[in-house]
């Protein structure tokens, strides 16, 4: 009680102070008014001084961001919206541009493009706060793609390598598992000091809710951040989400930290900024997508890169979803980011008809990294693999028409249909690097040459368990491995 008189008589101090302090001054402020509102944006006149992507305070709550600039209008895209918001609300510029709270406090959180959280908890206690769209590093501050990002699928890692900055797109028609692949890889970097950013995009609250819950029950939300905007979501959120996500991933990567984001996916993204470009007058080109579209995707995807070690050696990876229409390809969106991206993993539905899962075509992906993103030693053991796999794919079509083939090239099938078995792979199920360290050197010292295909899944999960009870790894020598293959293979051969 003894303390309330002073903190009074400083606050009535305080006040003093000030007033003696407060002059008279003109002063200047510019106020517009809405002339018109819908579908997510607001046209709004008597502002001559905004500037692109400033902030705009509107009187009844809502805010704005400035989107389009004409002669006697302002364009923008609604950020938050009241039911109060109506024509002749005063709008008045902030001098503030789009940010978002940065750190540490968002992992395990479910937040939006403005950072406000989704998960029902308190805001989260962030300290920094970083602007959603930045210039990419320079050159001189990256180094080259040198260490491998483990996505725990046997093709990937072995076929399709990733490394620690590259952007990899997923590609693909709807419902063949482009987001389950992109979940087992952040579910893959539990204990990896790999700190994950996934973003949601247009997706219903259902798909939403499944995907938090898959990350929840495999422990992945201990290093993952979630930004959603969610299928009701205002158009002007869809289109922040992604670069909320990159601004959040960022801050880890300027700290020296391995990133990872998810874009889930950038074809809903398109979408919602060619919506926000025809309502703002915008010209449309090809598949009436405004012809900046490009510039779009590319200035987010320039923004993952690996650091030099002079700048805290970080990195960013970036693992872009887009969808495709009946497996073309070619169509505006997937095309643009074929060419931004370092390489794409491309599934097929016929693959997926037939029972190969995961339905990567791996005549159709392709990492540009390579061998660089990879382990010396996977690297050695897959280096012919892939060469390998595809002159398998071609020999096959002709046993369709009941050709005869030499003996030679019947080998060639069998191994090549044992790969394949090899390959598959359940969704949620990551593997370690050493277990791919492990088929992939009995494969190749023939042990699996024997072994019929239907007996494979059974003969990897037990394969599966040996490695995990070893004590071998990627530096252990490969007669070691070798010589444990046989005798795990040995153990579960019938007798």
């Amino acid at each position: 009680m003894p303390s309330q008189p002073t903190i009074s008589n400083q606050l009535l101090a305080g006040q003093a102070e000030r007033l003696r302090n407060y002059r008279f001054s003109l002063r200047v402020s510019e106020q517009g008014t809405v002339v018109a509102v819908g579908d997510g944006i607001a046209w709004i006149e008597g502002l001559p001084s905004a500037a692109m992507d400033e902030i705009l305070d509107l009187e009844d709550g809502s805010r704005a961001m400035v989107f389009q600039l004409e002669n006697h209008l302002v364009g923008a895209i609604l950020l938050e919206q009241t039911s109060r918001l109506t024509a002749g609300t005063i709008a008045h510029l902030s001098g503030r541009r789009m940010g978002i709270p940065t750190g540490d406090a968002l992992i395990g959180r479910v937040i939006d493009p403005l950072g406000s959280p989704l998960d029902g908890l308190e805001p989260p206690e962030c300290t920094a706060q970083r602007p959603l769209d930045l210039l990419s590093p320079p050159i001189t501050e990256r180094d080259f793609v040198h260490k491998p990002l483990y996505t725990g699928n046997k093709i990937v890692d072995t076929l399709i390598p990733i490394g620690k900055g590259q952007r990899q797109l997923i590609i693909g028609d709807n419902a063949l598992g482009k987001s389950s692949l992109a979940i087992d890889t952040v579910i893959n970097q539990r204990g990896q000091g790999v700190c994950c950013v996934y973003v949601l995009v247009g997706q219903k609250r259902s798909s939403v809710v499944d995907t938090i819950e898959t990350l929840r029950r495999y422990g992945a939300l201990d290093h993952t951040a979630l930004v959603v905007a969610e299928a009701t979501s205002l158009p002007g959120l869809k289109f922040l989400a992604p670069f909320a996500g990159c601004a959040v991933a960022e801050t880890w990567m300027w700290q020296g930290k391995d990133t990872l984001v998810i874009y889930d996916d950038l074809t809903t993204h398109a979408e919602a900024y060619r919506e926000l470009s025809l309502l703002l007058h915008r010209p449309p080109g090809r598949e009436a997508y405004p012809g900046d579209i490009f510039f779009l995707h590319s200035r987010l995807l320039e923004r993952s890169t690996c650091l030099g070690s002079a700048h805290g050696g970080g990195s960013m990876t970036a693992l872009p979803i887009v969808e495709t229409k009946e497996g073309e390809i070619a169509a505006y969106i997937p095309t643009n980011l074929i060419s931004i991206t370092d390489g794409q993993i491309y599934l097929d539905k016929r693959l997926f008809a037939s029972g190969i899962l995961p339905a990567i075509d791996v005549t159709k992906s392709v990492s540009r990294v390579g061998g660089k993103g990879q382990h010396p030693r996977i690297k050695e053991k897959a280096g012919r693999m892939k060469l390998d796999y595809l002159q398998f794919l071609e020999l096959e079509v002709f046993t369709r028409f009941g050709s005869r083939l030499e003996a030679s090239m019947e080998a060639k099938i069998a191994r090549g249909r044992v790969l394949r078995e090899l390959l598959k792979q359940d969704r949620l199920s990551p593997l370690p690097i050493e277990f791919h360290l492990a088929w992939l050197t009995a494969f190749n010292h023939g042990l699996f040459d024997k072994v019929s295909p239907e007996s494979i899944p059974a003969l990897l999960d037990h394969l599966a368990g040996r490695v995990r009870e070893s004590n071998l790894g990627l530096e252990s020598r490969d007669e070691e491995w070798t010589e444990a293959m046989g005798h795990w293979l040995e153990e579960h051969r019938p007798t």
